[in-house]
């Protein structure tokens, strides 16, 4: 195996015009691997035979459709003593399409452990890849994570050219390039890069490909493994990459100037560069009435706020600033409490932690008991915690609300975000009280208005003068109709801003 491998794990070996020095390769490559199909048999030509060897991946592979196309037809056929066996086979004795010569068995081996079939004959130092894949994969479902009332119900699944396929049928302009690429030394694993070559801004796919070329690791399995390479903000627990399972939302994304990232084996696509406002549109905002997008997206930006700080508000006016309250409402929160031993910021975090147990155990189960645990055992809890005395009604509500406002994010790793930083307002609101909120609040600004996504910074429109703000802000709280939204936004290349013009 040391005379096969080089340091790097990488095939060094040529192919032989030699059949049985490859088939002797092959055989110390693929040894213990009993998925292996490895098919030895012989051609006809004039008087003699010529032998052949095929070999594919069981599970992978549509082993039908090598048996009728491939191997009985070359069985049947009898080549004349000139005729070039490799090329007749390779231009006119298979019945597909999908064809390719290849010379380096490093390259060989990998489409076999990928789906496809190679061919080697006696004789030539090369072989024939054969796209064969049959691959195991969901079929095209609606998506859970991101649901909508009007709009396209299809979403990605795990297979890679199904994803660059519902792209491909909504963008139909030959200027929208797909650029294909493996990472991880050992899986292999395809991705490709999605974007509009007129659109895109100067140096933005270069860029992508340099940082994933500068990583060498043994295997993804997920796109967000992959967005962990891609992010340099590693101490920010918000995302600068989107990610979504939609194939609407990640075509119109392209068509902004942004880059898709497509990852094999991962249904959710990441949408880069990202802005703290494209976490907060769904896709059916472009689907219904201007007026009622709107309304949905400042209960969004509204209902964000609560998520965050709700409970370390709650935290600092019942703890140091009581007089702020009205006599009638420092009454009913004096009587909640009345029989609660607990300070009020263990009280907010005993319900902080059931409400995330909560979560996590409905997520890990399976889907109608995930639901029942995350329904019933809230109220279940929660009511019996008021009974035994632990905590006030109140803080139950005040809890409640704010894991209800956090649900109304449309990215899950942008809400998760929220939840965590949920924790620090409680703490700092414990210590300072309304000093430490709107500390934590300030510092939670400077924060996100430092942060950029691949140069753009992460608070466009709201604190950027970048060019084309004013056309960003009619997309941003407010959904205007999609006839006034003439220009693209600021990812676009500059000078290519003009989506719409009237006739």
């Amino acid at each position: 195996m040391k005379e096969i491998y080089n340091d790097k794990n990488e095939i060094t070996i040529p192919f032989h015009k030699s059949l049985k020095e490859n088939i002797r390769s092959i055989e110390t490559i693929f040894q213990d691997c009993d998925d292996v199909v490895k098919k030895e048999f012989q051609l006809n030509r004039a008087e003699q035979t010529i032998p052949a060897y095929m070999v594919y991946l069981d599970g992978l592979t549509n082993n039908d459709m090598l048996q009728d196309n491939v191997i009985t037809p070359l069985q049947r056929y009898r080549f004349t003593e000139k005729e070039d066996v490799f090329q007749a086979f390779f231009h006119s004795e298979i019945d597909m399409v999908d064809l390719k010569e290849e010379t380096s068995f490093s390259n060989a081996v990998n489409s076999v452990m990928k789906g496809d079939t190679i061919l080697l004959i006696d004789g030539y130092d090369k072989a024939i890849v054969i796209a064969s894949k049959k691959l195991p994969v969901r079929s095209i479902q609606e998506s859970e994570t991101e649901a909508v009332m009007r709009g396209p119900r299809d979403s990605f699944n795990e297979s890679l050219r199904v994803c660059t396929a519902l792209i491909r049928r909504r963008i139909k302009d030959p200027k929208c390039k797909i650029v294909q690429d493996t990472f991880g030394e050992r899986s292999k694993t395809d991705y490709a890069l999605v974007y509009m070559e007129d659109l895109v801004p100067e140096g933005l796919v270069d860029r992508v490909k340099d940082q994933l070329a500068a990583y060498e690791t043994d295997a993804i399995y997920d796109s967000g493994m992959l967005e962990h390479f891609m992010n340099k903000k590693w101490y920010s627990p918000f995302p600068i990459i989107q990610s979504t399972e939609r194939p609407d939302k990640a075509a119109s994304s392209v068509l902004e100037g942004r880059v898709a990232i497509i990852v094999d084996n991962s249904p959710e696509v990441l949408l880069l560069p990202a802005t703290f406002n494209t976490f907060f549109q769904a896709s059916d905002d472009y689907y219904t009435q201007w007026s009622v997008a709107t309304f949905a997206r400042i209960l969004r930006y509204i209902a964000s706020i609560l998520a965050i700080g709700l409970p370390g508000f709650y935290i600092a006016i019942t703890s140091f600033h009581l007089e702020m309250l009205p006599t009638e409402m420092l009454l009913a929160i004096a009587e909640a409490r009345s029989n609660i031993t607990f300070p009020v910021v263990l009280e907010v975090l005993l319900m902080e932690l059931e409400f995330e147990l909560l979560r996590e155990a409905g997520i890990r189960l399976p889907g109608p008991m995930g639901n029942t645990i995350g329904i019933v055992g809230g109220l279940i809890v929660g009511q019996a915690a008021v009974e035994a005395g632990l905590v006030s009604t109140i803080v139950v509500i005040i809890v409640a609300l704010a894991a209800l406002a956090s649900f109304t994010i449309p990215n899950e790793s942008f809400a998760s975000a929220y939840r965590l930083l949920k924790f620090f307002l409680i703490a700092v609101s414990a210590i300072w009280g309304l000093y430490g909120f709107v500390l934590g609040m300030l510092v939670l600004a400077i924060h996100l208005s430092g942060l950029t996504s691949y140069g753009v910074p992460y608070m466009v429109p709201a604190v950027s003068t970048a060019e084309g703000r004013y056309e960003s802000k009619k997309d941003f709280i407010m959904r205007l109709p999609i006839y006034l939204m003439k220009k693209r936004p600021v990812f676009t290349k500059a000078g290519q801003r003009t989506r719409m013009r009237r006739q």
